[in-house]
């Protein structure tokens, strides 16, 4: 019965030998009960999802055994590729919007785990066998529920790793064959990508506990040289966002006036573009206010893939001071950008 809190992967550098491994999707997880025409969809959290997705409880009724519980990804696709922002609109307070997108932009759900079916629970029995019984009880199953790709070959998981970015996928999970399923514990493995590219620091947010940086916001300038927000580092000690706040005084500006960012104080900005002082749907109350810099600092940070490659999906991690750049040197032409991929070929069509 729900809630039941998904199985976690950590990271590690490399695919490890030994495993089955499967792709690793950039949706929202979930895990999935189904008994008769009842369906519930829970978060990682264990919160449910289920009136964000109607067309997905309608597929679930169709697609999915009488009584099951499954674990899986929710996903939207566009073009052949995985579309995050795409998904993250999805999650709105009014119901008749959340009717209109479900018919423009239908999700998918993809499933790679099987944690009860019938009466039966198959929380206690190896991963090797929940996948068999998995692969039996979706056999055959239509869009837009799919069966995840699996294999057990290290070379097809290498192989993976390097073209399913070009779909919008950001790695590699590995999973241990004899490992029971084990709630919100990191029993799994994931390798993801992961880059350096070097920024400009143009802002900071403060620490919710206080008079320290909480987070920096990183810009990268495009082709007509506008300065464009591309994400955030985030990962400091408490030690270290105190010294970050004094290295960084010497940038701050009083007056946002000429800053590039400086739309960002206007309340019309805030419905057009996504920005870091903007109010949040998922933070609800939660202060985003930010401090300007002068754009004149140059970072190199770490990231694993970029969201329409307009910024980091995830927050950078910051690896060193880049003295040696110019800050306008730092633009989009340095990223990286991965052979495109179609997401047809992943699911079978």
């Amino acid at each position: 019965m729900p809630p039941v809190l998904p199985m976690l992967a950590k990271s590690v550098a490399a695919i490890p030998a030994g495993m089955q491994y499967e792709a690793k999707w950039d949706g929202f997880r979930a895990i999935v009960f189904r008994d008769g025409d009842e369906v519930e969809l829970g978060s990682r959290t264990g919160k449910p999802l289920t009136r964000y997705f109607p067309e997905l409880v309608t597929a679930v009724r169709e697609r999915l055994p009488e009584r099951c519980v499954v674990d899986g990804e929710i996903v939207i696709a566009r073009e052949g590729h995985l579309d995050f922002d795409a998904l993250t609109e999805r999650i709105h307070p009014a119901d008749s919007r959340v009717r209109t997108l479900a018919e423009r932009t239908p999700a998918s759900l993809v499933v790679f785990d099987l944690l009860a079916l019938g009466d039966e629970s198959l929380m206690d029995v190896p991963l090797a066998e929940r996948r068999e019984r998995l692969a039996g009880a979706l056999s055959g199953v239509r869009a837009p529920v799919h069966l995840a790709p699996a294999t057990t070959d290290i070379e097809v998981a290498r192989r993976w790793f390097e073209e399913y970015e070009g779909a919008g996928l950001d790695g590699v999970i590995a999973k241990p064959p004899a490992v029971r399923y084990r709630p919100d514990e990191r029993a799994m493995f994931k390798i993801k990508h992961e880059r350096t590219a070097d920024v400009v620091v143009a802002g900071y947010r403060l620490h919710k506990s206080g008079p320290v940086v909480g987070s920096l916001l990183l810009g990268l300038y495009d082709d007509r040289g506008t300065l464009q927000h591309v994400g955030v580092s985030a990962a400091f000690t408490m030690k270290r966002r105190a010294e970050l706040v004094e290295e960084l005084e010497p940038l701050r500006l009083d007056d946002v006036a000429g800053h590039p960012w400086a739309a960002w104080s206007e309340e019309a900005a805030h419905e057009t573009a996504r920005l870091p002082g903007a109010p949040s749907r998922w933070s609800g109350r939660k202060d985003l206010s930010w401090v300007p810099l002068r754009p004149d600092r140059v970072a190199e940070v770490a990231y694993d893939h970029m969201e329409n490659g307009q910024r980091f999906r995830h927050t950078a991690r910051f690896r060193r001071w880049r003295p040696d750049r110019a800050p306008e040197s730092c633009t989009y032409a340095q990223l990286e950008e991965p052979v495109r991929y179609d997401l047809a070929e992943i699911l079978g069509g």
